[in-house]
């Protein structure tokens, strides 16, 4: 510790008469003055000091006005400057590409697409027997150099650049987005249907055509009529089919979350004539396409999930207006709906077929088709692998915003390819991908002409013309069945069932109640947890964390000043007839609140 001696100060007036003794001719004693004297003596100097700091200040006011309105004029231009460019095509230019590989010679009419990373797997070889169809694999810089399967097409990233496509200069290395170069090498060589796969799926029964309507003209064509979800509400953009194959607690990769809770079955369905079903979506069994909220939240432990749909519920297809997501692991898609194969490369990996698919049904409207989705067509199995959340977070912060965009988008370019352009443009000033997927649609679509495809022609949009009235007798009716599933992390059997029911009574009837949430952890995977579970029965889910995320809707905030933040979420839910505050480490056991007393459980105003 470092201590100072300090001597006795001495008098301020002995220290001046010191010096004045030491320099006479320099110091003088000073007069003792009070404050009005010197104040009325010094008034000109204190007057004259006011002005000069005054008129200093206004200068530099006006400096700063000027630097700003400099900096808005610069940010202005900065925001034009970055201006998505339109591409401009002249779709009469456009020259064919031929094919100088090994294959020029081959054709087929059913092709089977699958994208590769490691040795051929047995569903793989299984897919290879499938009669009728030709299987071709696309390389990445993943897979093995020596990778070979007998019957299969096999496109490494050699071969693929020499094809002469213009979509291979957009295209990572290392990901399965390279499927594009796939598309158009079936199509260059006869493809009439091709059905979009993966190695890890096996086709029930080795039967493609069992399941599907691969033929949908001629005399193979199944002109049967289709059920079809009902376009009554008008606000009802999405759907998740899983419910109407049994499966009400299992949602689809793409999903909005917040479209989760809504698991009641349809009230009644319409009808639709076949023929227009362009894109075929099928159902997996054993692991179906679910998201990264849906694997972490159910999964019961290391069991692999082996999950089974209605395999005797009918096909069922999408109106305009209402949409599904749609995967490119399980699909069919016939040669009219060729141009909405693009896989964007823009967007996470996990995003790309998602966003494919409801850009691509939007899109299909304006041609008069139509998705349709049919009973279990392949059975994949769960390898029991972390699903990666980071690639699905644009997924779950903007899907339902994109849904609402896309019904709303109107375009009045007269042929298909100009619509798609634009709409493509219009997706990235919105900030759903980006100006690469801009550029990127512009070499799919003349890469589309290249192969020789020929655009569908437009037909007119439902959606602009005045809906008929469901009359009692086009009201058809289809119950569901209630198969064993899982909910919640537990089995989805006997009284569960009845359970799901008392809680979607018990949100109708006490549901006004704000929860709010403090997560202690990491919130990438908390948050969107808890939203997910209690946003089923709660008017609204609050999550607070001391790390802030925009993207998840999640609040700052700190555990030991946290009921002063509650004030503030009181006064924004003034409606809201109570409040319930927990932390994350917390499990509510809500199944039996449909017997509580409200008044004594929830206080208005008040944390319980």
């Amino acid at each position: 510790m470092l201590v100072q001696d300090r001597s006795t100060p001495k008098s301020p007036k002995a220290h001046i008469r010191a010096l004045h003794s030491l320099h006479p001719d320099r110091f003088t004693e000073p007069k003792n003055l009070d404050f009005s004297t010197w104040f009325s003596e010094n008034l000109y100097k204190i007057v004259t000091i006011s002005l000069l700091i005054a008129t200093v200040a206004a200068l530099f006011f006006l400096r700063n006005v000027a630097d700003t309105a400099a900096l808005v004029s610069y940010e202005t231009q900065a925001k034009s400057l970055e201006k998505i460019e339109f591409p401009q095509i002249n779709w009469n230019s456009v020259a064919l590409v031929s094919d100088k590989s090994p294959y020029a010679n081959f054709r087929s009419e059913r092709w089977i697409l699958v994208s590769v990373s490691n040795y051929p797997t047995d569903s793989l070889r299984k897919l290879v027997k499938i009669k009728g169809w030709q299987v071709l694999a696309i390389g990445n810089s993943k897979t093995p150099s020596d990778w070979s399967l007998k019957g299969a097409i096999f496109l490494s990233l050699e071969q693929q650049a020499n094809l002469g496509f213009r979509v291979v200069d957009h295209l990572p290395y290392d990901s399965f987005v390279r499927k594009n170069v796939g598309y158009l090498f079936a199509i260059q060589h006869g493809a009439k249907k091709i059905f979009d796969a993966d190695d890890r799926g096996d086709v029930i029964d080795n039967d493609l055509g069992k399941h599907f309507d691969v033929e949908l003209v001629g005399e193979g064509a199944r002109q049967d009529i289709i059920l079809q979800y009902s376009h009554e509400n008008p606000n009802r953009t999405i759907v998740n089919p899983y419910i109407h194959f049994g499966q009400r607690s299992v949602w689809p990769r793409g999903l909005p979350l917040e479209n989760v809770g809504e698991i009641g079955h349809e009230e009644f369905y319409t009808e639709v004539f076949g023929g227009k079903q362009f894109i075929q979506q099928g159902i997996s069994n054993g692991l179906p396409d679910v998201d990264s909220v849906f694997y972490f939240t159910r999964k019961p432990g290391l069991e692999a999930f082996d999950i089974r749909f209605d395999e005797h519920a009918p096909k069922v297809a999408l109106p305009q207006g209402t949409m599904v997501p749609v995967n490119s692991f399980n699909t069919l898609y016939h040669s009219s709906a060729f141009w909405a194969l693009m896989l964007p490369v823009s967007v996470s990996t996990m995003a790309s077929d998602v966003l494919r698919g409801y850009w691509g049904q939007r899109l299909l409207w304006e041609i008069g088709g139509y998705v349709v989705v049919y009973p279990p067509t392949v059975h994949r199995y769960d390898r029991i692998e972390s699903y990666p959340f980071s690639e699905e977070k644009d997924l779950h912060v903007n899907v339902g915003r994109l849904l609402k965009f896309l019904v709303s988008w109107r375009s009045s370019k007269h042929r298909l390819f100009e619509k798609i352009l634009e709409l493509s443009y219009v997706m990235a000033e919105e900030g759903f991908w980006t100006e690469k997927d801009v550029k990127f649609t512009a070499a799919w679509l003349q890469d589309l002409l290249s192969v020789g495809y020929q655009q569908p022609r437009l037909m007119s949009l439902e959606l602009d013309r005045p809906r008929a009235s469901i009359g009692h007798g086009d009201r058809k009716e289809f119950i569901p069945q209630k198969l064993p599933s899982v909910h919640l992390g537990v089995e989805e059997t006997g009284v569960v069932n009845n359970e799901i029911g008392s809680l979607i009574r018990w949100r109708k009837n006490f549901g006004n109640v704000v929860l709010i949430m403090f997560c202690s952890g990491p919130v990438e995977r908390t948050a969107l947890e808890w939203r997910l579970l209690y946003g089923r029965i709660f008017r609204t889910v609050v999550i607070l964390s001391e790390q802030k995320n925009a993207d998840l809707a999640v609040e700052e905030g700190r555990l030991d000043f946290v009921y002063k933040q509650l004030l503030n979420i009181f006064s924004r839910f003034t409606s809201a007839e109570g409040f319930l505050f927990l932390q994350d480490n917390t499990i509510l056991n809500y199944w039996n609140l449909l017997q509580a007393d409200k008044s004594n459980l929830w206080i208005t105003d008040k944390v319980i």
